[in-house]
């Protein structure tokens, strides 16, 4: 099994998500949380369970959807890097994408 480690911009980047949602409907943010925290639970087991990301198509980064969050990773050999977590309508910036190794 994998290890996931989430780096702090990602780890930021959630919780502004889920407070702004948690504003309107804390009953909405507490289910984005636990399906969110679900979703990467599998990447141990699967880590190649995420397609590539189309906008990237030669990186090397990853990415599971969770409505209404991108949630973007890197797989390092038994590691898995959370990098980088966005609302999927906003516009996408590669440069948000940490390299880590």
């Amino acid at each position: 099994m994998a290890e996931i480690i989430w780096l702090d911009p990602a780890t930021f980047s959630l919780e502004e998500i889920i407070e702004y949602i948690a504003f309107d409907n804390p009953d909405a943010a507490a289910r984005l949380t636990a399906r969110t925290l679900r979703h990467i639970a599998h990447l141990s087991k699967h880590p190649k369970i995420g397609p590539a990301v189309p906008d990237l198509p030669q990186s090397e980064h990853r990415q599971i959807i969770e409505p209404p969050c991108r949630i973007f990773y890197k797989i390092s050999g038994d590691t898995i890097f959370i990098v980088h977590v966005m609302r999927s309508e906003r516009l996408f910036r590669p440069s948000n994408l940490q390299d880590v190794e």
